[in-house]
């Protein structure tokens, strides 16, 4: 798989890109992360890529030149499943979403900044909209880290133990149940003890009802949906 981000923020991106499971996943095969500087597509000198807005008003907007000719060179030289735009007034990010997005080729994820992209963009080269959550933050990045971050862990190979993945929360539109590890016994305060039986099926039926209970008490729309 490989995830091109456009952004006028680079730097934002090196730690996240270099750490843990995304570098890990890269240094595998498994994926290919590629930030692209879309100041290097600027018209000018002064590498511009925002302006005012027309009709006038506060904040600044990304200008269309810059990106249409970074996602036009990215598109010349493979076939992209989706370009996603991150953004406040896009789908809400979820699960499903991410686990989607896993079984795709290539995908380009553009950081919104200021105001927002010109709608042209949007218009002419975005296939997908997306938001992690309904609050505005100061660029695209952290959003794009966090799709990126979603989508790497679900690829095959990528997690120690693959069936982890399938076990997180809202893989089934339920809550993960609570876990617990070594000692058993800490001040007094105990492992349950069915986790300490060995017995597979009422463990699993144990981690179900808990998963059940959370979902009900901190999640109800998750049991609607």
């Amino acid at each position: 798989m490989r995830i091109d981000i456009i952004t006028g923020l680079p730097k934002m991106l090196d730690s996240f890109i270099y750490q843990s499971i995304m570098q890990r996943a890269q240094n595998k095969g498994l994926v290919e992360v590629v930030v692209h500087d879309l100041r290097d597509y600027s018209n000018n000198k002064a590498r511009q890529i925002d302006d005012y807005q027309f009709g006038g008003g506060a904040g600044m907007v990304m200008m269309i030149e810059p990106i249409a000719k970074c996602i036009r060179k990215l598109q010349a030289e493979r076939k992209y499943d989706e370009i996603i735009y991150m953004t406040p007034d896009g789908k809400r990010f979820e699960q499903r979403i991410a686990n989607k997005l896993s079984l795709l080729q290539n995908i380009i994820i553009l950081c919104g900044h200021y105001k927002g992209v010109d709608e042209r963009v949007r218009e002419h080269f975005i296939t997908m909209e997306l938001s992690i959550g309904d609050f505005v933050l100061s660029g695209g990045e952290l959003a794009a880290a966090v799709v990126a971050d979603a989508v790497v862990r679900l690829l095959p190979g990528v997690l120690s133990d693959e069936t982890s993945a399938l076990t997180d929360s809202f893989q089934d539109n339920l809550l993960a149940p609570p876990v617990y590890t070594r000692p058993a016994d800490f001040e007094g305060w105990k492992v349950p003890d069915i986790l300490l039986s060995g017995h597979e099926a009422n463990i699993a039926e144990w981690r179900f009802q808990q998963s059940l209970e959370r979902t009900k008490a901190r999640r109800p729309d998750l049991l609607e949906e």
